[in-house]
């Protein structure tokens, strides 16, 4: 490993030509002086591959791989087995950086022991489903206690956004898990953190995340979250958390909901739901334009993942893991 190389950055890519040339940019101006990039493209259909290409010409420090694969995971074991640098950091294209994203994690791993290190997902938009989005997923009733949801939050958590790593703990711990094509960094962390290594989250490692644009890509993304939770669960069942199992409980309940015919008390739940729904999306200080879309998100962040995380069960009990996995 050469020693010149600090920071090895991870991107995977499939078709961020809107988005992928700030993501270079922030690491062209960045620093430290000793890092490289490793842009790993799923076999983008646009413009990605060309404009990443563009800049590699111009720095030698910028790789432009192939992920024939096209999945996040497999993008980033092909990263990590080509890194140079000591300290592994993921990159997504939807997600800004502050200039000093890399020296505050070098930073981070320099005055904290522990093996990850990364910051909190901070949403923004810029239309106004995005903002609702990033408002309602910035709480714990739309998203549980999750700690690196919480902005100020510094100290040891389960998990962090993106993740920085030391480019040992592969080693140690073993790769991505490439059948996740969602949750890929929860089963990772969680792995990591059951075999007794430390996930620091610091609030300094500041970057600024872009959350869907419309209900139905929210809804599919979060589905897809609840339909490997199982999975991931099942793996490392140290991990499962209250928040992991109330929107399953929800979607239950949900169903049983006809019964209301019979006892009219069982709507009363709903009621409740409803009515803090209501009060969360016009107590605050969003625009009106986001608190009418914030009716809409709540609702489809918990009827989604809790959706997806009852599909994943039943198939889990039903085929197993190694047989979901081929279906998925």
């Amino acid at each position: 490993m050469s020693s010149a190389i600090c920071i090895t950055a991870i991107c995977p890519t499939y078709n961020e030509a809107g988005f992928i040339e700030q993501v270079i940019r922030f690491f062209v101006d960045s620093g430290p002086a000793g890092k490289e990039l490793y842009i790993i493209d799923g076999g983008s259909t646009d413009d990605t591959v060309s404009i990443a290409e563009k800049w590699a010409r111009k720095y030698p420090f910028i790789h432009v791989v192939p992920n024939p694969d096209k999945f996040v995971p497999q993008a980033l074991n092909i990263g990590i087995k080509m890194a140079k640098g000591k300290f592994i950091v993921r990159l997504d294209a939807h997600t800004e950086y502050q200039v000093d994203y890399f020296d505050k994690i070098i930073e981070t791993f320099h005055t904290i022991d522990a093996d990850i290190v990364g910051g909190p997902m901070e949403a923004k938009g810029s239309t106004t489903v995005q903002k609702a989005i990033a408002f309602a997923t910035s709480g714990s009733f739309g998203i549980g206690n999750s700690k690196f949801h919480r902005i100020g939050f510094n100290g040891f958590t389960d998990s962090v956004y993106l993740g920085a790593w030391k480019q040992s703990l592969f080693e140690e711990v073993g790769y991505f898990d490439e059948r996740m094509v969602r949750n890929q960094d929860d089963e990772f962390h969680y792995r990591a953190k059951s075999k007794g290594r430390k996930i620091y989250l610091n609030s300094e490692i500041k970057s600024f995340y872009f959350p869907r644009s419309d209900y139905a890509s929210l809804f599919k993304q979060y589905f897809q979250y609840g339909l490997y939770k199982p999975l991931v669960l099942k793996k490392i069942s140290s991990e499962i958390k209250w928040r992991h199992l109330i929107p399953l409980f929800f979607i239950l309940y949900l169903l049983i909901l006809p019964a209301a015919f019979e006892f009219p008390p069982i709507v009363l739940p709903l009621l409740v739901y409803v009515l803090i729904t209501i009060f969360l999306s016009f107590f605050n200080d969003q625009p009106l334009r986001v608190k009418l879309a914030s009716l809409l998100v709540y609702p489809i962040l918990h009827v989604s993942y809790g959706a997806g995380f009852l599909t994943g069960l039943i198939m889990l009990n039903k085929l197993g893991s190694q047989k979901m996995n081929s279906v998925l």
